[in-house]
């Protein structure tokens, strides 16, 4: 067996189809096709079936491809090992963040490893739905990512480092007939007109849970959350806000729901064998710090 092989059925297993496995590794489909052909020689069980006109991964193609991590990973320390005792400079770590924990996390970790010798930060804004963020890693180190508490955890080709889970609120100009409330009730809501987020995003969902689709009446979508804001101040409608990522816009309050575990998960998702590299983690032990720092306040 070889690395290329062993890489091509993995992929296959994460991305599902031979075609974007042969986009991600920049080869064509007949390139992927010989290497799980040549895979298959050594195998003395099916790796793979036909699904219509795709091929998928048999029981034992699952269970090579979740070997091959493993390969990766040590192939991976072994590379780190030679670059630890080499000495050679930290090198570059990749993140992308979604839009408010870009704004929150970006800032700090920038100033953090601002010397020379320290690791070269590449900084990107990923704005996804909730399942995209996995695939994500294939093209960045680290993937700050936030899903709807709840919902279906993250897949098994990702590690997971969990970070905080952050609450929720209604956000309600100071102008607005509640913003004098001091928490609200599902009651509350009926009948206003909402700042939603796209479809597909983790937090048109939360608004659902609280209404029911039927009794959601959505003005507009929006993303990102300071724009958002900016509208609620001017507009009389209402939002779902983060309680920690977000900054606090001064024509804007914002209001727990009451006797309710609304909020999202916020994670940082990393391929296995890119922890195993020494600048990552240092990165990582940074946002988790940054993490704890929000949720202290």
């Amino acid at each position: 067996m070889e690395l290329g092989q062993l890489r091509a059925l993995r992929e296959l297993r994460d991305r599902g189809s031979i075609a974007a496995v042969a986009a991600a590794l920049h080869v064509t489909p007949s390139s992927v096709s010989q290497q799980i052909t040549a895979l298959q020689r050594d195998s003395p069980a099916p790796l793979t079936r036909k699904e219509g006109r795709r091929t998928v991964l048999t029981d034992a193609g699952i269970a090579l491809a979740s070997a091959a991590v493993g390969v990766e990973v040590a192939l991976e320390r072994a590379r780190q090992a030679v670059k630890d005792y080499q000495s050679e400079p930290a090198g570059t770590v990749s993140i992308a963040a979604f839009h408010s924990a870009g704004t929150t996390f970006f800032g700090p970790l920038l100033a953090e490893f601002s010397d020379p010798l320290a690791p070269r930060l590449r900084l990107s804004d990923e704005d996804v739905a909730q399942g995209d963020f996995p695939g994500l890693t294939a093209r960045h180190d680290l993937v700050l990512a936030h899903r709807l508490a709840g919902s279906a955890p993250w897949p098994d080709s990702v590690s997971v480092e969990p970070l905080l889970f952050e609450p929720l609120d209604i956000a309600v100009s100071t102008r607005h007939r509640l913003a004098a409330h001091r928490s609200l009730t599902p009651n509350d809501l009926r009948g206003e007109s909402w700042v939603a987020v796209h479809e597909g995003f983790p937090l048109e969902g939360a608004l659902v849970s609280i209404l029911g689709a039927s009794e959601v009446h959505i003005a507009h979508r929006i993303n990102e959350f300071a724009m958002a804001a900016s509208i609620v101040a001017e507009s009389g409608c209402l939002a779902l806000m983060p309680r920690h990522t977000v900054h606090q816009h001064p024509g804007v309050v914002l209001l727990p729901l009451e006797h309710s575990p609304l909020g999202r998960q916020v994670d940082c998702l990393a391929r296995p064998e890119t922890l195993e590299r020494r600048n990552v983690r240092l990165v990582l032990s940074r946002i988790r710090s940054i993490a704890a720092q929000l949720q202290e306040h």
